[in-house]
Formats: structure tokens, C-alpha cells, sequence
């Protein structure tokens, strides 16, 4: 294991700030063939499994071997931060392997662990959620965050930074004197140098070989890299994401429902969700505020960071929320034109309504009176009122004979008034009035005897 935690320290130094270099050694792969991948084992994989076998390492009378490898965790780590720093396709590589972040969870949680090994995990599942381009589900960034809040919690992990940060391995470092970049050359017999003039130090708590790790550079590259931690939790915690891959069952048109009903419940729907959303992202912007200032070394201008993220939030929730009482009232005097149509339409229609019953009153006055009398009738049917009924029968034919005797003799003076003017006129002609009369009521006399005859 020191073999390794010395290549990994040589590696450190060729691979720092050059992501050209990192791309390469990306590339390289073993010989070994993993099951998971179906490939060759990638560099960066075998070094998280070097990683985990460290911490399991027992010595020969079968305690753990924490004090006498105790540098070969955070060398590891410390090249793991270097590799992943800028550079997605590394953090897309360490994220292949599920386990790979279900590992660094626990050592980051891990209470058995140092506090270096504990924050610089904390740093390098940072770097996960900052350099992370992915958009693939359980990878993303947004993923990752959420897995952070719900195996640690957010509060328990930026604590890891701040006990970090107090720890004397941060505070014994020398302030950072920038220096010239090194070779490829020349990081070897470097990192040779550096590692015997530590081995000389004398610190009482600390292992030699963790001041090699934190040195003046590495600490202020954390440092500078927890501010952009920080401002990157908070964006994923007021930000929503780009994609959305649950389609709600409220979005289907349930069976039977007209398409009027369905537009109104999905803008029903779009409101509530669009409200909920704003009430979220505020909530989490306040969260995630307090959660970036936890801890007493949090810079000026990361604070003002996160107040203008949080402003920002707040300005896009009014303006949305101004947007969209301009639409409802827009809304609103549409619905109040077309209501106002439909008012007179409907009066209109209520007029006609009223007339139409008003006729339909009257005849069903009369269809009642005409009832009546049928139930009077038929209720004399049934009383066995028959001699009433036959004696007003015999008068209402009585007076229909009475009237037609009275045409009768109406017809009689008619016709004997025409005889006597007939008369008259004859006889101021001479002609003898009755000797013409004598024998038209024989004749008529004889014609009805004529006919009895022909009857009987």
C-alpha cells in the first residue's frame, strides 16, 4: 500500500492542471477484466478499490493498521480530487461503478475514520455534483445531491468541511507562495524531495507523511473549491430540473371526460403545481442558504453569492407570479364579455320559456275543465243515474223538434204569404184562382197515397 500511495502521489503531481494529461491517463485500463464492466479495468476504478482495501487493512496481530497507513487514504483521495477537478469525464468514469458512490457515502459518514479522510471525501463528492454533466437518471448531478441529503444530510456534511478546515493539518499549513508549474519530468524526483523533507518534520499528532498531502496549494485548492461546493448545492436546491421523466396520472384524459372539462382540470392542475413549485424552490433556496453558511469560515464573497442566488429566486417568483395575474385578469374580462353574452342569450331564451308556458297554463286549464266534465259524466254512469240521463236527452230533443217546427211554420207563412200574392196577381189577370187551386191538393194527396202504397 505505500507502493501505491507513492504512485498515487507521483500521479498527483503529473496530472495536476493538466486535463489534456488527465484525459490520457483516463484511457488507460488493466489487463484484469471486472464482471460489473464487462471491460478491462479503468486506472481510476483500481484506485477506488485501493482506496476501500486501505481502510480494511488489518496488521499481522489482527488490529486495524489505521496508524501505520493512516497517509494512504488521504493520498488516494488527494489524487482522486486532483483527477476529478474540471474534468466531467472523470467524474463520468468514477460514477459508472454504483458502488463507487454508495462507498464514498459511507466514508464520509463514517465515524471510525480521520477527519481528513472524512472532509476530503466530503471534497470528492463535491466535485460529483459541480463537474457533473450527465444527464442520465441516478447519476446527475441533481442525484447525487439528493443522495447526499438522504444517507448524510446536508447540515452533517458541510460540517465535515468545517472540522476539516479546523483541523492542524489545515492550520499549520504556510500561506500559498505561487510558484512555477511542473514538468513531467521533474515531478518524480519532487515529489522525492518533498516526501524526505516531511519525513523530517516532527509533528506529535500527525503522521509525517499528511503534511506531504496538505500542502500550502492542496489547502488553498480546497478551500477554494468548498466555495464552489457551496454555491452549487445551493443552485441545485433552487433550481429545478431540465428534464422531467414521471408524467402525473392527472395529465390523461380520464374516460368520458369532454375536452372543455379536460383543458380546465389540466390548467387547474398546471396552476397547483406551478404554485407548489415556486412555495419549493423557495423553501429550499432558504435551506440551502443557511446550510452554505453553517460554520464560521465561509467567505464575504461566497455569502454575497448565495444572498444574490437567493434574490435572484425571489425576483423570478414575483415576476412569474406578476405574469400570471396579468393573464388571469386578461382571463377574467374575457370570462366576464362572454358571461355577459350568454346573460342576454339566456334572457332572451327565458322570455320565450316563460311565454311558451304561459300557453302551455291555458291549455292546460281548459284540457282540466274538459276533464272535469268527463269525471262528472262518468260519475252519473256510475251512480246509476240512467232516467236523468234519458229524461235530459228526451228535452234536448224536444227542443230540437220545437225549433224545427217553429222553421217550419216560419216556412208555412213564408210560402201561404207567396199563395195570396200569386192570387192576387192571377186575378187582376183574369184568371180564376180556384179552379187552379182545386186540384193541386188532390194531386198531392194522390201522390202520397202513392207511395204508402209502393212502401207497403
Amino acid at each position: 500500500m505505500q507502493t501505491c500511495s507513492r504512485a498515487a502521489s507521483v500521479l498527483s503531481h503529473v496530472i495536476k492542471g493538466n486535463n489534456q494529461c488527465k484525459e490520457k491517463v483516463l484511457q488507460i485500463e488493466l489487463e484484469a477484466p471486472t464482471p460489473i464492466l464487462g471491460r478491462a479495468e479503468p486506472l481510476l476504478h483500481r484506485m477506488v478499490k485501493y482506496l476501500a482495501l486501505a481502510s480494511s487493512m488489518k496488521s499481522k496481530d489482527g488490529k486495524s493498521s489505521t496508524s501505520e497507513n493512516v497517509f494512504v487514504q488521504p493520498i488516494i483521495l488527494k489524487l482522486l480530487i486532483i483527477w476529478l477537478s474540471d474534468c466531467p469525464n472523470a467524474v463520468q468514469c468514477f460514477l459508472d461503478s454504483r458502488p463507487h458512490l454508495t462507498y464514498l457515502l459511507e466514508l464520509v459518514s463514517n465515524p471510525t475514520t480521520t477527519v481528513s479522510v472524512r472532509g476530503l471525501a466530503a471534497v470528492l463528492l463535491g466535485e460529483c455534483v459541480i463537474y457533473n454533466k450527465s444527464n442520465a437518471s441516478g447519476r446527475d448531478a441533481y442525484s447525487i445531491v439528493d443522495a447526499i441529503s438522504q444517507k448524510v444530510g446536508l447540515t452533517s456534511y458541510f460540517l465535515k468541511f468545517d472540522e476539516m478546515q479546523k483541523s492542524s493539518l489545515f492550520t499549520s499549513a504556510k500561506p500559498f507562495l505561487p510558484r512555477k508549474s511542473l514538468t513531467r519530468s521533474s515531478a518524480a524526483s519532487m515529489a522525492e524531495i518533498e516526501d524526505g523533507a516531511n519525513e523530517s518534520s516532527d509533528q506529535k499528532n500527525e503522521h509525517p507523511m499528511l503534511a506531504s498531502v496538505f500542502d500550502s496549494p492542496f489547502v488553498y485548492f480546497l478551500k477554494r473549491l468548498e466555495a464552489d461546493i457551496r454555491e452549487k448545492m445551493v443552485e441545485a436546491y433552487s433550481s429545478p430540473k431540465s428534464q422531467v421523466t414521471v408524467v402525473p396520472a392527472e395529465l390523461e384524459q380520464r374516460s368520458g371526460e369532454n375536452d372543455v372539462d379536460y383543458i380546465k382540470r389540466l390548467k387547474t392542475f398546471v396552476e397547483k403545481q406551478c404554485h407548489e413549485i415556486q412555495d419549493l424552490l423557495s423553501r429550499n433556496a432558504t435551506l440551502a442558504e443557511d446550510l452554505a453558511r453553517t460554520g464560521g469560515n465561509n467567505s464575504s464573497s461566497l455569502e454575497r453569492k448565495v444572498s444574490g442566488g437567493s434574490d435572484r429566486v425571489q425576483l423570478e417568483t414575483l415576476r412569474r407570479d406578476l405574469q400570471e395575474a396579468s393573464q388571469r385578469i386578461e382571463t377574467l374580462k374575457a370570462d366576464k364579455a362572454k358571461a355577459e353574452s350568454e346573460a342576454a342569450t339566456y334572457k332572451n331564451l327565458a322570455g320565450k320559456t316563460e311565454s311558451d308556458l304561459k300557453s302551455l297554463s291555458d291549455a292546460y286549464n281548459s284540457l282540466e275543465q274538459a276533464n272535469f266534465r268527463l269525471e262528472k259524466e262518468v260519475d252519473a254512469l256510475k251512480s246509476g243515474d240512467i232516467e236523468a240521463l234519458k229524461e235530459e236527452a228526451r228535452e234536448e230533443a224536444l227542443k230540437e223538434s220545437e225549433a224545427e217546427l217553429s222553421d217550419l211554420l216560419v216556412c208555412l207563412g213564408q210560402e201561404q204569404s207567396k199563395v195570396e200574392k200569386l192570387s192576387t196577381r192571377l186575378r187582376e189577370l183574369g184568371e180564376d184562382v180556384d179552379a187552379l187551386l182545386e186540384g193541386i191538393g188532390d194531386d198531392a194527396g194522390a201522390d202520397d197515397a202513392d207511395e204508402d202504397e209502393d212502401e207497403d
